[in-house]
């Protein structure tokens, strides 16, 4: 048995602590707790509740000390594009925003008075998301100055954690990349740019790489978690943490990071950065090693998952997916990218509309409704997927599915029969999974990230979906 690694996976509706070792050659995994998040209104705008998250990060680091498995390391992954601003007390500044939140409405207007967009995607290459890190600290500077000017800090997610844990301010580079302030050119923070918008400098910290150590907890959560360890900079965007565990045993290949959104797309080492990428919505955002992970976000489960609680959580996903297929031959498409499904008051009645909106038949059934959506979904990837072709200038016979969508088997058939191509499904926890293997390659347990990802795939294995 060999030391264990603590995984801390945290999503935009629920995290867990996930233990890893390396049993035989093997990686293995274990849940050890889980908890829920989610954005709360607060002032009339969505917020995180990061003090919640916060207790419940050490709650869950408890569990590992009563089930008698202490890890040696700890890394935590999280969204992107959110942030923590801290003023010089290290007292946390205005509200902790959530990418939902609708106050950035009219932002990417303001940052385009300074810098056109294609110029900003020449220097980022990421794609023009409204809640990008650029535009929400845009709002802060027009509807809020007096925030950023009491800022003295700013922390990505994940690294506010790490600093609620250690007391040590650092900013890990794959999640910075997700904001559109960092530089391609230097894969740094782009000072250039900022003065451009008039943000202030002297907020941001200088970026490190996944493998870095923030340093030991703090004595005061040492001693309510129970143990001594050391708290590691991971490939700290969930996304970047998905990629890094695709079991591929090729070099290149197409993946989907399937969960509450769909990331889309393959791995470069170097930027597409022309008109016609940004034209095609995709972002070229920072990866391990240096390399990037030029993909698109597609709305994804998402919608399903909100319209399964609005038929009050009555069907399991897999009953869902019996429903849809059942209406397989219903005909009705919705635009899964429209910003009307974005942040619905209520999904079902979204879709229905679009779909009256577009002169298209009305989904009156859940089935139906699901079928909608999955069938929409696979569209949009097939489409995605010719896309990726055209611009990196390869083909790619074969997609591989991570996390929690790729055990949604109606929607991988469908992305199989739709694309043409074969469909590789899993593993499901590949988050998790990517954040442990950072921590074995730095402990030398696992050598470089071919060698990682193969035993990714002797550890988990995958379902293969015909064309």
């Amino acid at each position: 048995m060999g030391d264990y690694f603590l995984a801390v996976d945290i999503g935009a509706s629920s995290g867990r602590h996930i233990l890893g070792s390396m049993q035989d050659g093997r990686m293995a995994i274990e849940e050890v707790y889980r908890f829920e998040n989610g954005m709360v209104k607060k002032d009339g705008h969505l917020c995180w509740d990061v003090e919640h998250l916060s207790k419940e990060i050490v709650a869950g680091m408890r569990k590992c000390k009563e089930a008698g498995k202490i890890p040696v390391t700890m890394g935590i992954d999280t969204w992107g594009v959110d942030y923590v601003l801290l003023d010089k007390e290290n007292q946390i500044v205005g509200n902790t925003y959530g990418y939902r939140d609708n106050r950035t409405k009219g932002m990417d207007e303001e940052v385009y008075r300074h810098i056109p967009l294609e110029k900003l995607y020449e220097r980022n290459g990421i794609q023009k998301q409204i809640f990008n890190t650029v535009y929400q600290l845009t709002a802060a500077k027009v509807q809020e100055p007096e925030t950023l000017e009491r800022a003295d800090s700013l922390l990505m997610m994940p690294d506010y954690f790490n600093f609620v844990l250690t007391g040590v301010k650092k900013s890990e580079y794959t999640n910075a990349t997700t904001g559109q302030l960092v530089y391609v050119g230097t894969n740094d923070w782009d000072w250039e740019l900022m003065d451009i918008l008039g943000l202030p400098k002297n907020i941001f910290q200088p970026l490190s790489m996944p493998g870095t150590v923030v340093g030991d907890l703090r004595q005061e959560i040492a001693d309510e978690a129970g143990y001594q360890c050391k708290v590691m900079q991971i490939t700290s965007h969930d996304t970047a943490s998905a990629v890094l565990a695709v079991p591929s045993l090729e070099e290149e290949c197409l993946y989907i990071s399937s969960g509450t959104w769909s990331l889309l797309g393959t791995e470069i080492m170097k930027p597409i950065c022309s008109k016609e990428s940004m034209e095609k919505n995709f972002a070229n955002e920072g990866g391990y090693d240096y390399r990037f992970r030029y993909l698109k976000n597609i709305m994804g489960l998402w919608m399903i998952q909100s319209v399964r609680h609005e038929f009050d959580d009555a069907y399991s996903f897999a009953e869902i997916c019996k429903q849809a297929e059942a209406e397989k031959d219903f005909p009705s498409r919705v635009d899964v990218n429209d910003d009307c499904f974005l942040a619905p008051e209520n999904m079902t009645k979204e879709i229905q509309l679009y779909c009256e909106r577009t002169g298209q038949k009305k989904p009156e059934t859940l089935g139906q409704i699901a079928t909608v959506i999955y069938q929409s979904l696979a569209e949009c990837y097939a489409k995605a997927f010719e896309d990726v072709e055209r611009l990196t200038g390869k083909k790619y016979p074969a997609v591989h599915i991570v996390g929690g969508g790729s055990n949604a088997a109606y929607l991988n058939e469908l992305t199989a029969a739709k694309s043409g191509r074969t469909v590789y499904a899993g593993p499901g926890e590949a988050t998790a999974i990517g954040n442990i293997a950072v921590q074995m390659m730095e402990a030398k347990e696992l050598g470089s990230l071919q060698e990682a990802r193969k035993c990714i795939f002797r550890s988990f294995g995958v379902k293969e979906f015909g064309a």
